[in-house]
């Protein structure tokens, strides 16, 4: 019992960790989100509430400049002000732009919150575990390697869940009649909405896949599916 007990440590550590990430989380979007309301988007969110059988789907803008969408750990969705104002400005479309919503609502329905607080508190534990065993042979650089096989482990889950996520929204806006061509066309923009983010750093230290692999997938998905036409 007393060899398990650093790993143990480790595990309650990382979840502690978790916990108070969505408190603090929590508190921040209260205090920074408003409602969203835009009669351009009702068209399209009101397709896809009436493909998922909700009455509607409620969006909030977190008043924040980096353009993203996200999922709270609570199933609220969030567009950020600097994705709105993409949308306001005529950078993206509204099926543009209902393709992040979609994306955001795989999260909630896949249960990656949930989740993503098991590879959190996992990943800790193996951190932990790492840098003791490799602080013992390898002086020095030990930790930085626990940390570099921690964060690659991370970043492959983390890039899993948005493929999963990307399958999840590619099928709810095919059912809505959406389509899929907003959501392959925004990958396009990406790297010019975000300041290209993430530009040379190794494939597998990236959290999200790049937007060619996002693409090519959602493509075989829908000749997986039988779905024929731009999608």
């Amino acid at each position: 019992m007393l060899k398990l007990s650093p790993i143990l440590l480790a595990l309650l550590y990382g979840l502690l960790m978790w916990r108070f990430s969505v408190w603090r989380t929590g508190r921040e979007l209260d205090a920074r989100s408003v409602p969203l309301k835009d009669a351009r988007l009702d068209p399209v969110l009101d397709r896809m509430a009436r493909a998922l059988d909700v009455g509607h789907i409620p969006v909030n803008i977190y008043e924040v400049a980096p353009v993203n969408g996200l999922a709270a750990p609570d199933g609220r969705i969030f567009l950020t002000r600097g994705m709105y104002e993409a949308f306001r400005q005529n950078r993206i479309s509204a099926e543009e732009l209902a393709s992040v919503i979609a994306h955001e609502l795989g999260h909630v329905a896949l249960g990656h919150t949930r989740k993503r607080m098991i590879d959190f508190t996992g990943q800790n534990a193996v951190r932990m575990v790492l840098m003791g065993v490799l602080g013992r042979f390898l002086p020095g650089i030990g930790p930085w390697l626990a940390n570099l096989v921690a964060t690659a482990l991370a970043a492959r889950l983390s890039r899993g869940d948005e493929y999963e996520a990307d399958a999840w929204a590619s099928a709810l806006l095919i059912k809505s009649g959406v389509g899929t061509g907003g959501q392959k066309s925004l990958f396009g923009k990406l790297e010019h909405l975000t300041g290209n983010a993430g530009a040379g750093m190794p494939a597998w230290l990236l959290s999200h896949p790049r937007s060619p692999d996002r693409v090519a997938a959602i493509e075989a998905n829908e000749r997986r599916w039988g779905v024929t036409g731009p999608g």
